[in-house]
């Protein structure tokens, strides 16, 4: 029986993950920053078949509190054999209208956030054999992309970060699965950050027309059993990986041309 913590668990991929590992019987440790959102998915959660549910609420863009948050979800279930750290926040503003406030503040919940909790949780998990760790990303932090310069930046970082701990660790018994979506049908761009800090408050059309995201939580969960190194998810937008790696000139030009919305 599997012990999972998931970040960003109120809704999208983090809660379809949650019911995924919910049907297998799993114990659950769910946090995001809503406690009311997050106490609906633990219901769906039980009513699966997960064996424990907890609850654990927490504002990720604060860094203080982040052993601890990591301390209480491990002693939750009595260790944790996979976490995954699929919290994150995006924009939509050009480099100008994005304020130094603004990107310190997604640069804290996407990247600062996972790297802690990760930092946390490695001696733990070597302690006890090994673990897993999947880490959410995005195509856009594999090139960059309009109105995303603070949130490209921040994925962009994660695969320096965990690519790192992914050569470090494995002989260590911990496995990484460097997850990245593209066009994912979940309410990111609903609390997108608009110019001033304030909530995007829409569902842009390229994510009302991306993949599922019970698909897409479907190809995360079996990658992360394979123990796969990294795992593409969605659909036609993923050629633009392709085209980076191997036209990064066509790349750049096609970039520019991309509906950001």
């Amino acid at each position: 029986m599997q012990s999972v913590w998931i970040t960003g668990a109120s809704s999208g991929i983090g809660a379809e993950c949650a019911y995924r590992y919910a049907a297998e019987g799993a114990r659950l440790v769910l946090t995001s920053s809503s406690a009311d959102r997050l106490e609906a998915v633990a219901e769906g959660c039980r009513s699966l078949g997960a064996s424990e549910v907890t609850v654990l609420p927490y504002d990720l863009s604060c860094p203080d509190g982040m052993d601890s948050l990591a301390d209480k979800a491990w002693e939750a279930v009595g260790g944790i054999d996979i976490v995954m750290l699929n919290a994150g926040i995006s924009q939509r503003t050009n480099v100008e209208d994005t304020s130094m406030d603004m990107i310190r503040k997604i640069m804290e919940i996407n990247y600062f956030a996972p790297v802690a909790i990760a930092k946390a949780l490695l001696p733990k998990m070597i302690g006890r054999g090994g673990g897993k760790m999947a880490v959410t990303t995005s195509i856009a932090g594999r090139f960059g992309f309009p109105l995303r310069c603070g949130y490209s930046s921040s994925k962009f970082a994660l695969y320096g970060f965990f690519e790192t701990l992914q050569a470090e660790y494995h002989d260590s018994g911990i496995g990484v699965t460097i997850v990245c979506p593209g066009r994912v049908r979940t309410n990111i761009s609903r609390y997108a950050l608009d110019k001033g800090g304030m909530p995007h408050g829409k569902l842009d059309p390229g994510q009302m027309n991306g993949m599922p995201a019970e698909a897409a939580a479907r190809i995360i969960t079996d990658a992360v059993r394979k123990g796969r190194r990294e795992v593409l998810v969605g659909r036609k937008e993923l050629l633009m990986v392709y085209i980076k790696r191997f036209f990064p000139g066509l790349c750049a030009v096609m970039s520019r041309k991309i509906n950001p919305m």
